[in-house]
């Protein structure tokens, strides 16, 4: 599902320099849900970045789900970002002035799909998350956990073939983050997906298939 090869990404320049990833490969099988593991500033944003097409590498190859990511133009980075791969971030990223069902459905709004279509498969994701009774609630009405299950119904309503994390229970307690990191594994069975997930919590690195760690902009193991 993904295959990275010799991807180097470096910001700045001269003594400056950020060398974010150096010669990083790593394959991920589908169905694989692999937790990247490490310090804040070891590169695992930006790989995660590089992955999901939001940050160009400045050498080697990124492929998903059989694309070249590395060789879209800007339309095709849309396309994946719309078609194939989906994004839950540290922060919601939640719409304020929407309700939860309207936020869920804003993916399904931009494909163009009917009405009656998208507002079933909103509330079967709403229900997926455990939040089937809170479809009318704005985010400012909803607890940080609830508002995380939102933005991963969300980044599931347009059936993605990838899931990127970064961080997911950044902001959560360490029990709302455990139901998470549950839901995560769960909805990647149940959706079928494969996902990759940056975490601090030693409970997604439970629950991963595989680990990998990242140090100073390299892979210790992959």
């Amino acid at each position: 599902m993904v295959d990275v090869r010799d991807v180097h990404r470096t910001y700045g320049s001269g003594p400056a320099a950020v060398h974010a990833l150096s010669a990083v490969s790593l394959t991920v099988a589908p169905g694989e849900l692999v937790a990247l593991v490490g310090r804040s500033g070891s590169g695992k944003t930006t790989l995660l970045n590089v992955v999901g097409g939001l940050d160009r590498p400045d050498a080697g190859t990124v492929h998903v789900a059989g694309t070249e990511v590395t060789a879209l133009d800007d339309d095709g980075l849309v396309r994946l970002r719309r078609d194939v791969v989906a994004y839950v971030f540290q922060t919601f990223g939640l719409i304020p002035v929407l309700s939860a069902a309207e936020n869920v459905g804003v993916p399904l709004r931009l494909r163009g799909l009917p009405v009656a279509d998208r507002e079933h498969r909103v509330q079967l994701l709403l229900e997926l998350v455990g939040l089937g009774a809170q479809a009318a609630q704005r985010p400012g009405e909803m607890s940080g956990g609830q508002q995380q299950r939102v933005a991963i119904a969300r980044a599931l309503a347009g059936s993605p073939r990838l899931l990127i994390a970064d961080e997911p229970t950044g902001q959560l307690d360490s029990e709302t983050g455990l139901a998470v990191m549950a839901l995560i594994r769960a909805v990647v069975e149940s959706e079928g997906m494969t996902a990759i997930v940056s975490t601090h919590d030693p409970v997604m690195v439970a629950l991963a298939d595989r680990v990998v760690h990242v140090a100073d902009g390299r892979l210790v193991d992959a």
